[in-house]
């Protein structure tokens, strides 16, 4: 990891280091507008002929139907299912907790105002199967799909080499009571969703993280369709404060989860100690030789880099800056900077919370923002999955209570139908 020292950085400098995926030149932005064209015209055949390009797979079928998830779900193991099944209940019972609660409000004698929520009717969920299948997503994103009651919930995820999903993915559905998942990956899965083919219904909004590909179609959609999205959400990143009190086993371990996401994933170190950091350089490279994933792992990491501090405030301080998807305050001095972070899509506070609790099964979402879309985002919740209308009633003793004050507004704005309609009431 590239070693910075934070007293030797202009502000200038900070902005440039902190800044990460950018599409400068415009090539993902062009590949990802021609998928959508392709998608847009050819429809089902588009789809089915990604999948043999991006997938290598030749599909008949753009869907699995609930007899063949059921057929693949029972092919996982029960040490599976009941890890599968804690991670559902656990993730359950936080979001039903974001459950809202409108109340009415009289504004003035006559005038009751309120808020009622609904579901948002159809939405799309992407769960990414490049090059790893995650089931957790597919967790996080059905199951306060469900708790908010979207009526038409559609799945895509890509096809593995079977021309199927896994069983893992199956078994979720299952438990989510979804009765196909489409073989659909990658930016044409973003377009199917955002126009409709004839196998895929258009949506209402897109959920779920992706590469560049998938992040750039969001974007795309969201700005030419009526086809809303959660958020930017792309390649994954950790930044880890750490202090003297930190473990550099634990926090090698928890950059180097971040690393196998993928290779365009990016691990920060912001410690107060050299000690720390040199500590930790050595542990990395430990525990990098063991990992199945090393060799993407490796690459993310030589895209990853340590700053070191004087203090915690100088460490928040960069953190804001960097507005990172997962944020570990790697220290048993945690609870004092808290109120201080201002950006950042999921906390891990102390040193036994690793950012894996999250990803899986603490009960917290894990799709995040990236990119520092931190700054004016935050990550799914069971909020992202509704809408909330506001009503207001005026009773007789309402309309006399404040009809003038409207009048006076309207008609210094000039806008004497406005102002009408609330003077015939007045007569």
């Amino acid at each position: 990891m590239r070693q910075y020292s934070f007293s030797g950085l202009s502000k200038a400098a900070i902005q440039k280091l902190v800044l990460r995926n950018v599409d400068a030149n415009n090539n993902i932005r062009g590949t990802v507008e021609d998928i959508i064209s392709e998608v847009k015209a050819k429809g089902d055949g588009a789809l089915k002929s990604f999948a043999q390009k991006f997938d290598g797979v030749a599909l008949d079928s753009l869907f699995i139907d609930k007899n063949k998830i059921d057929e693949l779900a029972a092919t996982i193991s029960p040490k599976v299912k009941d890890a599968i099944n804690i991670a559902y209940q656990n993730i359950k019972k936080f979001h039903q907790t974001q459950i809202s609660k409108e109340e009415k409000v009289e504004t003035t004698t006559g005038v009751t105002c309120w808020r009622e929520v609904r579901a948002i009717e159809k939405v799309g969920l992407y769960i990414p199967g490049g090059t790893a299948v995650l089931p957790s997503t597919f967790l996080m994103l059905g199951i306060p799909a469900k708790i908010a009651g979207c009526k038409e919930i559609v799945v895509c995820s890509p096809p593995q080499k079977s021309g199927e999903v896994n069983g893992y993915l199956a078994y979720v559905a299952q438990l989510l009571e979804i009765d196909r998942i489409y073989l659909v990956g990658g930016a044409q899965a973003v377009a199917a969703m955002a126009y409709g083919t004839k196998s895929i219904t258009k949506v209402d909004k897109i959920f779920g993280p992706g590469n560049q590909f998938v992040t750039m179609a969001k974007t795309l959609v969201q700005s030419t369709t009526n086809t809303a999205i959660d958020m930017p959400a792309g390649p994954s990143e950790v930044l880890v404060i750490a202090d003297e009190t930190a473990n550099p086993v634990f926090v090698a371990a928890d950059l180097l989860a971040q690393a196998e996401h993928g290779v365009d994933s990016q691990s920060v170190l912001v410690c107060i100690s050299q000690a720390t950091i040199d500590q930790t350089q050595i542990e990395l490279e430990k525990q990098l030789n063991i990992l199945p994933r090393k060799e993407i792992a490796a690459k993310a990491m030589a895209n990853s880099y340590t700053v070191l501090v004087k203090d915690l405030e100088e460490a928040i301080d960069f953190s804001n800056e960097y507005a990172p998807e997962h944020l570990i305050l790697a220290t048993d001095n945690w609870k004092p900077i808290t109120n201080k972070i201002i950006n950042a899509g999921s906390v891990f506070a102390g040193n036994l919370t690793p950012e894996s609790a999250g990803d899986y099964a603490s009960g917290t979402n894990h799709t995040l923002p990236t990119s520092a879309y931190a700054r004016s985002y935050s990550g799914v919740s069971l909020d992202s999955f509704v809408k909330k209308i506001t009503f207001q009633h005026i009773s007789e003793s309402g309309i006399k209570n404040l009809g003038k004050t409207i009048e006076t507004l309207a008609e210094i704005e000039g806008l004497q139908a406005h102002k009408n309609a609330v003077s015939v009431r007045l007569t």
